[in-house]
This record gives structure tokens, C-alpha cells and sequence, in this order.
């Protein structure tokens, strides 16, 4: 079984509540203008639907082996 991963940033997540996300919300309406602001969330959600059809369709390399082997 592998073992958890651990990574510094993770801590900071949980402290994020409703007024760190308004001010995140802020900044970026600010950034981007609010005609901006849906084309940009729409690239965010299909870069992030892009990732997880990558990370869900690779293969381990583990599995290509195993499937070699059943074809012989």
C-alpha cells in the first residue's frame, strides 16, 4: 500500500473559509472584469476536466506488463 503523500500547501487549505474566498472572489473580478470573469472560470473547469481524463485514462506501468503477459 503506498504511503500518504505529504505536502506543505495542504495545510493551508483548510483554513480558507467564506471571508478568505471573498476576498480571493475580489481579486480576481477585479483582474479579470466581470465580462471576463465566465470565459475564465469555463477555462478553469475544462482545464481541470481535462486533467482528470488524463490522470483517470493512464495506466500504471505495472499494468502494461501484466497485460503483455496475459497475451502471450
Amino acid at each position: 500500500m503506498p504511503e500518504a503523500v505529504f505536502h506543505p500547501f495542504l495545510l493551508f487549505i483548510p483554513s480558507l473559509g467564506i471571508a478568505e474566498l471573498s476576498v480571493i472572489f475580489v481579486i480576481v473580478l477585479i483582474l479579470f472584469g466581470p465580462g471576463k470573469l465566465p470565459d475564465f472560470c469555463r477555462a478553469l473547469g475544462d482545464g481541470i476536466k481535462q486533467f482528470k481524463n488524463a490522470v483517470s485514462d493512464e495506466k500504471p506501468a505495472g499494468d502494461e506488463k501484466l497485460s503483455d503477459n496475459q497475451a502471450s
